[in-house]
């Protein structure tokens, strides 16, 4: 009776006999195309205009896609439905146990900053690593662990590091298993997100809700997940970005009520939550 496409883009663009409803996470391929590699950008100018007119309803996981959508594409206000992602139960404060054996796994036995996601324009780590950088001048004894796959586009990442001969500072874990994930993010003494653009951006979530404190930037969704809950950054601003990161890890009573407002933000988030307001949306949609 209904197909629910979570994927954004696919044969829901061509006219089949069912009612449809699409989950639209974000138009970065439209919005960045740069940051892309072309076929894919191709592929959503072409079939996400489609999509969108012949689907009954579209969610977005944020306010901010919705109104990305209105401002590029001739849709009613009232056909799109924000409905919020979450993080899922696994994603919580681990025992020193847990934390120990995943320093141990990774070989991270030294105080660290955390990024987590694909290596790709888009993600800003060159951002993070000339922060990094004047954060060692100035003495404070961190090393960045970057915990994700290479994508596209990542060679800007590795001239960064040669021209701020930061070799002995950074660590590459690879891909990390999901069920690593939640002690990787209790083990950090600070998460760092400074992403151009995200649709929703479930890491800063996921690491709020390991009670790891968060910076993250000011743009696109970014601020509806974190609320007031971390500290928000221009991801141009290399200097803001590590003024903000020497202030963390320099002030232990600003560290802990970042990860108590943290714990707290990340249960306004929940997967029930979500799934009731999606239901509803079938019932609508079945109901017309």
């Amino acid at each position: 009776d209904i197909v629910h496409d979570l994927n954004g883009i696919g044969p829901l663009s061509f006219n089949m006999p069912f009612k449809k409803i699409i989950t639209i996470h974000d138009i970065i391929p439209v919005l960045f195309p740069d940051t892309f590699d072309s076929p894919i950008s191709l592929l959503h100018r072409h079939f996400l205009p489609k999509t969108l007119e012949s689907a009954e309803k579209i969610i977005t996981v944020s306010n901010c896609t919705k109104e990305d959508i209105l401002s590029y594409y001739n849709v009613s206000s009232d056909k799109i439905k924000v409905i919020h992602n979450a993080v899922n139960d696994c994603f919580k404060p681990q025992k020193p146990h847990e934390i120990n054996k995943i320093r141990n796994r990774y070989g991270l036995n030294f105080p660290f900053i955390l990024y987590v996601g694909t290596l790709e324009p888009r993600k800003n780590i060159p951002t993070i690593l000339k922060a990094l950088h004047e954060i060692r001048v100035k003495n404070l004894d961190y090393k960045l662990v970057i915990a994700g796959k290479k994508g596209w586009k990542y060679k800007e990442i590795f001239d960064t590091i040669d021209a701020l001969s930061l070799h002995n500072d950074v660590v590459f874990t690879g891909y990390v298993l999901d069920e690593d994930l939640p002690a990787l993010y209790s083990a950090a003494d600070l998460f760092v997100y400074p992403s151009l653009y995200e649709g929703f951006g479930l890491p800063p979530l996921e690491a709020m809700a390991c009670g790891t404190p968060v910076i993250t930037s000011n743009t696109s969704s970014l601020p509806e997940v974190i609320g007031d809950a971390g500290i928000m950054v221009d991801p141009y601003n290399v200097d803001m970005l590590a003024d903000s990161i020497c202030r963390v890890l320099s002030d232990q009573r600003l560290k802990e009520h970042m990860v108590e407002k943290g714990l707290d933000r990340a249960k306004e988030f929940s997967w029930k939550r979500c799934a009731i307001k999606t239901l509803k949306i079938y019932n609508e949609v079945q109901s017309h």
